[in-house]
This record gives C-alpha cells, sequence and structure tokens, in this order.
C-alpha cells in the first residue's frame, strides 16, 4: 500500500488529482488544449498552496512552513474551488483536443467528478485514524529535507502553527459528534496510546529530532539559537496542545464514537459505501457482486494452498498448516535489526532480476526504512512512500519491525515485490518518465490501478524465479489470498452486517498470516471502507489483459513489452487502461514481427 498524507486518511486520498506547473514538452497548441493546459497548471499551483504537505511529499518546499488549514470556512472554500474547476473543465471542448489531451480530460474529469461527489458524505468530519492524523503529526519530518537554515526555521514555523491545526482537528470532529458522523470506537480506543507518545519530555519528542544533528550548511552559530526555539515552542506550545486534546478525545470524544463498525452506519451509509467501491475498484461493480468475486477467488487460492502443503509433506490440516507458519522458529528473525538486514537483502536479491520482466527500468532509486517505531504497532506489515516528483528523494520501501516474532520471513518476498520493485517504485517512477504527460497523469494515484500493479507485481517473482523455495511460493498464495479475503470481509462488514470478529475469524481460517497482522488489517478495512476492494479487482483486470494480450499475439508475445505498456499509461481508472492495452495489441498485430521488439535503456 501507499503511505497515506499526514492528514485524515480518508480526506487525503480523495485529493483531485493536480498538474504540474512545471509541464513537460507539448504538442502543438490549439485554443481548447492551451485552456486545458493552463487549467492543469492552476489547479496544480491551486492544490500545492491548500495541501501544503502533499507539496512537501512532493519536494516542492514553497509551502513547508505551514499546514493545511483545517477551518471549516477553508474546507467549504477548498470544496467550492473543487465545484467552480468542475465547472471550467466541463466547458473546455473536448472534441477539439488531440488524442493525448483527451485521455488527460477524461482521466482527470473522473477523478474530479468523484471528488465533488464524495462532498456528500463530509467525511471532514472524521479527521482522524487509527492510521494517521494530526496525532502522528511529526512524521513529516521523514520527508522534508533539513540541508539549510532555511528548512530549520520552515520546520519552527510548522511546530509554532501545529497548536492551531490541533485545535482544528478538535472542532472538526465536535462537528462529526453533532452529526453522529464519526468513527467506530473500537478503532478510536488506539489513538489515546498514539498522543501520550507525544507528551514526552522535549528532548524525547519527535519533534526535536531534526534539531539533534545538523547539517555543515547550518552555521555553528545558528545551532543552539534553532535547539532554544525548537525547545520553548515543543515544551510551552505543542505538548500542552496535545495534552488538551489527549483530554477533549479520552473524555468528549471516546464515549461518543460509534459502537458500530458498518459504513452503513454513517449518514448516507449506504450510498457511501456504494460510492467508495466504486471509486476504488473504478468500475460499476456492486457490494455483492465484490463478495462473490471474493468467495471464489478465496476457493481457488485454497487450492493452491493445499497443493504446497504436500508439496513441502505436511501431514496435517490446512489450518494445522496455518499454525506451523505462524509460530515455527525457523520462520522468524529473532530481533529488529536481523529482520531489517533480512529485508535489504531480499530487496538486493529482487533488482537484477527485473531484466526478465521489463525492457525499460526507471531512473529513480529506492531504499528500505524501517516504519517509525510509534505507528508501529497500529499498522501495516509494510507500505511505499513515492520519491519526489522532482527526483531530489528517492523512493522508499518502509517496513514494519514492531514484533518481529509476529513477523514471518515466508511473506518476505510477496511484500517486497509488492511494496518495492516491480510493485510501487516501478509504478510510480515510470509514470515520473511519461514524456509530455501533465504532471497529474504522472503523480496521479488510483487504487484499482497502482495496488493492482503491486499485487500483480507479486506473481512477476515465478517469471523472475524468486519462488523457488516452496514457503516463498505459500507466501504469495497467502498475499493473494489476503485480498481475496478483503473483498468478502470488506463488503460483509460494511453491507453484510458481520462482526468484526467475524471478519477476524475467517480472515484466520483462510490466510496463515498471524493475528497481529489480521487484527490491523481488519481494522483498516473498518477506518477505511471500500479502499482494500481495489487490490485484487485491479489485480484481475491486469493479469486478464495480459492473457488477453497472450492469447491474441501468440509467439509475438512478450511479458516485457506488456509489463511495460501496462505501466505506459501512468496510474488510470482501469476502463482507460483496457482501453489502451486493446489498442496497444492492435497495434502490435499490425507491425510486422521483425519491428515489434521495444528497445530499452
Amino acid at each position: 500500500m501507499i503511505r497515506p498524507l499526514l492528514l485524515a486518511v480518508a480526506l487525503a486520498t480523495l485529493l483531485p488529482v493536480h498538474a504540474s506547473a512545471a509541464a513537460p514538452a507539448r504538442s502543438a497548441a490549439t485554443p481548447a488544449s492551451t485552456a486545458l493546459h493552463r487549467f492543469f497548471d492552476e489547479q496544480w499551483e491551486r492544490g500545492l498552496r491548500e495541501y501544503p504537505e502533499s507539496a512537501s511529499y512532493n519536494g516542492d518546499s514553497r509551502y513547508d512552513d505551514r499546514w493545511t488549514d483545517m477551518s471549516l470556512e477553508a474546507i467549504r472554500a477548498r470544496e467550492a474551488a473543487d465545484r467552480e474547476a468542475l465547472a471550467r473543465l466541463r466547458a473546455i471542448d473536448r472534441g477539439a483536443l488531440s488524442e493525448a489531451d483527451r485521455l488527460n480530460y477524461d482521466v482527470y474529469l473522473w477523478d474530479l467528478q468523484r471528488g465533488v461527489e464524495r462532498q456528500r458524505f463530509n467525511e471532514w468530519q472524521r479527521p482522524l485514524t487509527q492510521r494517521g492524523g494530526v496525532q502522528t503529526a511529526d512524521e513529516l519530518a521523514e520527508v522534508l529535507p533539513f540541508r539549510t537554515l532555511r528548512d530549520y526555521e520552515n520546520w519552527l514555523a510548522r511546530l509554532e502553527a501545529l497548536p492551531a491545526l490541533i485545535g482544528q482537528t478538535e472542532t472538526l470532529m465536535r462537528e462529526g459528534v453533532k452529526a453522529g458522523n464519526t468513527p467506530p470506537r473500537v478503532l478510536m480506543e488506539r489513538i489515546p496510546g498514539q498522543i501520550d507518545a507525544q507528551l514526552v519530555a522535549v528532548e524525547k519528542s519527535r519533534f526535536y529530532a531534526p534539531f539533534l544533528k545538523f547539517p555543515d550548511a547550518v552555521p555553528a552559530a545558528d545551532r543552539e539559537r534553532l535547539r532554544a526555539r525548537a525547545a520553548t515552542v515543543i515544551g510551552d506550545r505543542v505538548i500542552p496542545a496535545y495534552r488538551d486534546f489527549a483530554t477533549f478525545f479520552k473524555r468528549d470524544y471516546l464515549p461518543n464514537a460509534r459502537t458500530s463498525i458498518a459504513a452503513l452506519d454513517l449518514p448516507e451509509g449506504r450510498a457511501y459505501y456504494d460510492f467508495l467501491a466504486g471509486y476504488f475498484t473504478t468500475t460499476e461493480l456492486t457490494a455483492d457482486q465484490i463478495h462473490e468475486i471474493g468467495l471464489k477467488e478465496v476457493a481457488r487460492i485454497r487450492g493452491e494452498m493445499e497443493k504446497v502443503k504436500a508439496e513441502v509433506g505436511f501431514k496435517g490440516s490446512m489450518q494445522e498448516f496455518f499454525q506451523y507458519l505462524r509460530t515455527d522458529p525457523r520462520f522468524f528473525k529473532k530481533t529488529p535489526e536481523d529482520l531489517f538486514e533480512a529485508y535489504q537483502a531480499i530487496a538486493k536479491r529482487i533488482d537484477p532480476e527485473l531484466v526478465k520482466v521489463f525492457r525499460t527500468i526507471p531512473r529513480l532509486p529506492y531504499g528500505v526504512r524501517p516504519i517509525p517505531a510509534a505507528s508501529a504497532p497500529d499498522t501495516t506489515t509494510a507500505y511505499y512512500q513515492p520519491g519526489a516528483s522532482d527526483g531530489s528523494r528517492a523512493g522508499y520501501y518502509y517496513v514494519n519491525l514492531y514484533k518481529p516474532e509476529v513477523r514471518p520471513t515466508w511473506e518476505m518476498m510477496a511484500l517486497s515485490l509488492h511494496e518495492a520493485v516491480p510493485g510501487h517504485h516501478f509504478q510510480f517512477a515510470r509514470a515520473l518518465e511519461l514524456p509530455e504527460a501533465p504532471m497529474f497523469r504522472r503523480t496521479a494515484y488510483f487504487i484499482a490501478y497502482g495496488e493492482g500493479w503491486g499485487l500483480y507485481a507479486e506473481r512477476l517473482g515465478y517469471d523472475m524465479g524468486l519462488y523457488d523455495d516452496p514457503y516463498d511460493r505459500m507466501g504469495q498464495l497467502a498475499y493473494d489470498m489476503w485480498r481475496a479475503v478483503r473483498l468478502v470481509v470488506d463488503t460483509g462488514m460494511h453491507t453484510k452486517g458481520w462482526s468484526r470478529d467475524r471478519a477476524i475469524q475467517y480472515f484466520m481460517d483462510n490466510s496463515p498470516k498471524t493475528r497481529q497482522d489480521v487484527v490491523n488489517e481488519i481494522d483498516r478495512y473498518i477506518s477505511w471502507p471500500g479502499q482494500a476492494l481495489g487490490y485484487k479487482i485491479g489485480q484481475l483486470k491486469i493479469s486478464e489483459l495480459r492473457d488477453r494480450a497472450s492469447a491474441a499475439l501468440g509467439d509475438r508475445f512478450d511479458v516485457r513489452d506488456y509489463n511495460d505498456a501496462v505501466l505506459a499509461t501512468g496510474s488510470v481508472p482501469l476502463a482507460v487502461l483496457e482501453r489502451h492495452i486493446d489498442a496497444w495489441i492492435a497495434e502490435r498485430k499490425a507491425t510486422p514481427a521483425a519491428s515489434t521488439a521495444a528497445t530499452g535503456r
């Protein structure tokens, strides 16, 4: 999965995709294309101004001294600006655009329409989850450069403004209580510990960490001044603000959080879940259809697991095999350090095999980092953080080192293929290199495409010769099963009355993942309805298109060309990807055989 921005996950994931002011070379301009690209440029700049954390993640430091304004007035103004943007886009004559710009238009329109439609559900009334929010604002420091004096001054400015953001968050939460729009209490019970983690001595505060070490570019004469100012701001303003927030949360908010888990119990709950299912899968599939797809996939993968169990000679039942995989010491590292080294080793093992399945290797590098210790207990096994769009920061594969005794080694290969290469890192890094594409196409992230690609990438390990160990193959099947189970339990909990315990048990019955992971996953699906549906739906579509291309091209099919073709669009709705691959197949069939091989670099 992709690491969410630091504000509410629900809000962060619906930001309109924006174009870049630093637009690449374009084809000959017409009045319609000029208007379209001016619109893209203006919307990109608006997005950077309105969501400074997003700008920071993209490597744009112009707004590194501020947070997103989460006042009610600012939220309403942003919603109005999105509605105005939609009207402006519709006023541009699509028929007068080139084929490439019609694609740009359609993708942007798809996302902007849904962003405006989503306004009715007032997700801002739930501005934090157990996976992120103002209580984990310190994590933003991980992507900031801290190379110059200005970088430190910007962080100080953000620290000075943080109490206001905490206050705005509290106001939104109070509005949510009044509207009956609150998260499930079972998830909110995780939050007090996250807030309490901010109530420490200044020198131990994660907000203070950048001031413990300075680069040479920061003059020695300024360092003590910066440290003193940081200590004062954190000690006198930031920590007291979190202390007040903790009191509000425990006394006023947690008792009013809803006792149910289903999205159907939110205001306009049925419409809300139907919207989310369509948004995250980029399809018209209903919850019932998705549930049935999940049940069929669970049965299919279960059969493949039985074959691996027989291959390794395990004589017990599948449940006993799962328990063996969850508990036998041979599958676990003893320390976080050992676990981290193992992840690094797997990444290096994958790298040289990539040429077997791609002709084009992206230029942007990636690295492996541990998930911050404060959030590790409440988050997933791993996630990917994209690199800066200007190339100034590499992509990073974050791995969870909390409790090594629940992190089995058999899952590490599939996980690394998904989150690092050739999964999310290839998808994001290749998109940044798309020729002549506006930057919203280079940086867009549609769940079904992006996570579908990540799950598809796990299976590329077979093409790369990386699943020679049957337990690694079991790990791949476990991860495939994990995403199939999601279709069943997400729809089950949010539309069919499944309890949290029933969902956990179903997951445990069909997957060898450890209970620690399963509980965190189920809680993620509760807090982020519909998001988890995109993975398996996207993977199935990408695999279906590969089979279609292979059948149509026969001996002329090359998986390297197909994989390059999938990544050639950047992240798009699945229907757009399907049209692109169908056109690619037709072009290949019409091209003489000797000319079909693409050139790599």
